[in-house]
């Protein structure tokens, strides 16, 4: 029993880190598709759009004009060469998702190890916590689309590491292929200005160039470049005028931009939720305060300015200024002057950098506490650490936060199970409704002709088959944003909610109801005051809509020119869905 005991304290890191991986697969595929996905830019965006990819056969096409938006070409989605991508060419929608999820906690514990046993000499040593760390980086709830970029981090930080200590022309293969498991947009800018700046201030500091820095540099760039042939594709060669050339994203005062700040830095933003708040945050500020008091004590100031934790923490920093930054106007419209392919670009996604840098300073406080428990031969200090670790995961995975799944998937369905009650959300499966809109599709004899939605994500149309006229979208033509606000200018007259929304943005070309409530919003019992559809219904057909598909009886559809093909309920669906037909 001794022996067994032992064990387990021995391996303990191993025991958590498996037991967890083992609960969560049970999770998502014990109950697959009955799963609680976070739908905001997530299942009504980037999931059909891959699911679209893929019925039409377009994931490796060129010059196709897919059927969302009335017709957008195929380089305004993601690369093909992008693994996560891939996945869903060749697995089913869901099982994509979920082994998207599983490959980035793949892909962060080998990088973080990588990472590891460069920089630390006596690795073993710290080996349960680097995997512990590698697991902890790795299931953050982070953007799920580019879940792989933010967990890959390491691993450029680790390449570019070898190519500065030596020129293993191996190392510079890998750093070309980086962009399979990265994206420009997102990292790769960001991770080329930075290495620019290193290279810069190292060639300074040391008075001479480092050859490995220079070269990597261009060849980055060429791997971004080539991989994401498409997107740069459309960034520098396309004539097309973009809805990002009218995107305002506002103009805030010092206050504003200071709240904005402190928020970043507390919270991070809504595709970077890292959930530090609760546990690493006051634990770095408290380390932080405590670490360079003493430094002061024992006059020991060379060590502020050196000491990596408060260079990390000042980096944090810096990428929440920048985040406050780009909501002051004036900044943005001198960067679009100076650098015009830049236009509508979010720089303040330096933030995406914060949820590695944050976890990264946790990883130091616990080394520096494991440290002195073997200097001082006292076990208390590396109890701490284990314990700090273990509540850090546990946070991660408990707390609720944006895209945390696997803790809504738990939650609602204990929830149904103790209340013996339905839950309100819509789980993978009665969101997409598959069953349903194949019957709707065989009774319509529907044959590729565009549509709309009402009352629900147009996504769920995209991810089915149906060819729409509105969709949700980063980057489209201006034009034809201009020509659907004619289909939609009635709603907008009645809601300067959905005016400014519509007008100010643009990226969700949606049927608004003509008040300021959400008409989509992804739940079973959605009721709306006014069961009146407010469009142009020239437009909408002069636009090729043929079909418009709702949750709501439309009380004006004679007046609209609208025709009931059909009414339609399925017994595993939440919608009842009307059809109407453009006379």
């Amino acid at each position: 029993m001794k022996k067994f005991v032992n064990k387990i304290c021995k391996y303990w890191y191993l025991i958590l880190i498996t037991g967890l991986l083992f609960s969560q697969a049970a999770v998502f595929l014990g109950l697959g598709d009955k799963s609680y996905i976070t739908v905001h830019d997530n299942l009504d965006l980037f999931i059909p759009h891959l699911r679209m990819l893929k019925l039409s056969g377009s994931f490796f096409t060129q010059g196709e004009i897919l059927p969302i938006l009335g017709g957008v070409t195929r380089n305004d989605f993601g690369s093909e060469f992008y693994l996560y991508n891939l996945l869903f060419a060749f697995l089913p929608a869901y099982y994509a998702y979920i082994a998207g999820y599983f490959l980035s906690i793949a892909v962060s514990m080998v990088s973080v190890s990588l990472l590891a046993k460069d920089i630390l000499p006596d690795y073993r040593t710290y080996k349960p916590f680097v995997l512990l760390f590698g697991m902890l980086y790795g299931i953050l709830p982070v953007f799920p689309t580019y879940g792989l970029a933010f967990a890959s981090i390491p691993l450029v930080v680790f390449l570019l590491r070898k190519i500065y200590h030596g020129k293993n022309v191996c190392y510079f293969i890998l750093l070309f292929f980086y962009p399979v498991i990265s994206y420009f947009s997102y990292f790769g800018f960001f991770i080329l200005g930075y290495l620019v700046l290193f290279t810069i201030g190292d060639w300074i500091r040391k008075k001479k160039p480092n050859t490995g820095l220079l070269i990597s540099v261009p060849v980055l760039f060429i791997g971004y470049a080539l991989l994401e042939y498409r997107l740069f594709s459309s960034m520098l060669f396309s004539d097309t005028v973009t809805i990002r050339s009218a995107m305002d994203m506002g103009d805030l005062n010092l206050t504003e931009i200071a709240g904005t700040i402190w928020d970043g830095f507390i919270n991070s933003t809504f595709h970077a939720g890292d959930s530090h708040k609760y546990v690493v945050l006051p634990l770095v500020i408290f380390y932080l305060l405590f670490q360079n008091v003493l430094y002061i004590k024992r006059k020991e100031f060379k060590k502020i300015t050196s000491d990596i934790f408060n260079l990390l923490f000042l980096f944090i920093v810096f990428n929440s200024v920048i985040y406050g930054l780009y909501y002051f106007k004036p900044l943005r419209d001198l960067i679009a002057a100076l650098l015009p392919p830049l236009e509508g670009f979010q720089y303040y996604r330096t933030i995406f950098f914060n949820p590695f840098l944050w976890y990264t300073l946790l990883f130091l406080i616990i080394k520096r506490l494991y440290d002195k428990g073997l200097r001082t031969e006292t076990k208390r200090y590396q109890r701490a650490g284990i314990f700090l670790s273990v509540l850090a995961l546990l946070a991660v995975v408990f707390v609720p936060a944006n895209y945390n799944d696997f803790y809504y998937t738990c939650y609602y369905n204990v929830y149904r199970f103790v209340k013996q009650k339905p839950v309100d959300m819509l789980n993978y499966h009665e969101f997409y409704s598959e069953d349903l809109f194949t019957l709707i599709k065989d009774d319509i004899d529907y044959n590729g002709e565009y549509a709309a939605a009402y009352g629900f994500h147009p996504g769920i149309l995209t991810y089915n088959g149906i060819s729409t006229l509105d969709g949700y979208l980063g980057m489209y033509s201006l034009e034809y944003k201009e020509n659907f606000r004619k289909v939609i200018a009635p709603a907008l007259e009645k809601s300067a909610y959905y005016q400014s929304y519509f007008d100010t943005w643009g990226a969700r070309a949606y049927l608004f109801p003509g008040f300021d409530q959400n008409s989509y919003l992804p739940s079973k019992n959605l009721t709306l005051p006014d069961s009146n559809l407010y469009i142009d219904a020239e437009a909408f057909k002069a636009l090729g809509g043929v079909y418009l598909f709702s949750r709501f009886e439309l009380s004006n559809a004679d007046a609209l020119a609208l025709s009931l093909a059909g009414a339609y309920t399925e017994e595993n669906s939440p919608y009842h869905i009307y059809v109407y037909h453009a006379d």
